[in-house]
């Protein structure tokens, strides 16, 4: 009775490295782009309200995200350009863009969470409306737009750890549309002198047809 060995073709061991890659580098793009889009929406939806006192009737009042902290917005298009920057630079340029990409995410879950139970910018609110400084806001409450920021966050920290993780198995830029890089001329075509045409043609370019 013959024995057969499984034995790993070579190939299949060199193409598990660019599948890897691939499947990083779509899940990443996938992620970091879908918690930019989430954390910008949820910062412009309502995340607190309440109610303020005034000439002895309830004021209703209420604050969108970007009235209580404006971190998760700024740090999602800052994610969002990290993300993009990934494939402009390589090597140890694409890990502290990968890093930047990480620190966008973790700053956003975090900024998120504090500020879930925030009433200051309702306070800041009621002040004015009331005309005393130190009114507050009653009945304060709390919408849950600020863990859905949160969600975003942590959806462009994972494109992030993807990056710093499976970066270097990622396409770059080509050469080509790198600056300093100069296209070669092409030389120009040799004068048919049995051909006028083409004689006055190199006139007009300034060249000389006889090839001297």
């Amino acid at each position: 009775m013959e024995y057969v060995t499984a034995v790993p073709h070579p190939r299949s061991e060199a193409a598990a490295p660019a599948r890897s890659g691939r499947r990083s580098l779509a899940v990443a793009l996938l992620c970091g782009a879908l918690g930019a889009a989430v954390a910008l929406l949820a910062s412009r939806q309502r995340w607190a309200e309440g109610t303020a006192t005034v000439a002895g009737g309830a004021f209703p009042l209420s604050a969108k995200g970007s009235d209580v902290t404006g971190v998760p917005a700024a740090l999602a298009i800052v994610g969002l350009a990290a993300l993009v920057a990934v494939f402009a630079v390589r090597k140890a340029g694409r890990l502290l863009v990968a890093a930047l990409l990480a620190l966008s995410g973790a700053g956003i879950v975090a900024t998120a969470l504090v500020s879930a139970s925030d009433g200051s910018s309702l306070d800041e609110q009621a002040a004015k409306v009331s005309g005393d400084t130190s009114a507050t806001v009653g009945a304060l409450g709390h919408t849950g737009w600020p863990y859905v920021a949160a969600v975003g966050g942590a959806l462009i920290l994972l494109a992030g750890l993807l990056a710093l993780r499976y970066g270097s198995l990622w396409p770059a830029m080509s050469g080509r549309y790198e600056r300093g890089t100069d296209r070669p001329r092409r030389k120009a075509r040799p004068v048919d002198p049995e051909r006028p045409e083409e004689i006055w043609k190199a006139l007009d370019r300034g060249e000389d047809p006889t090839g001297a």
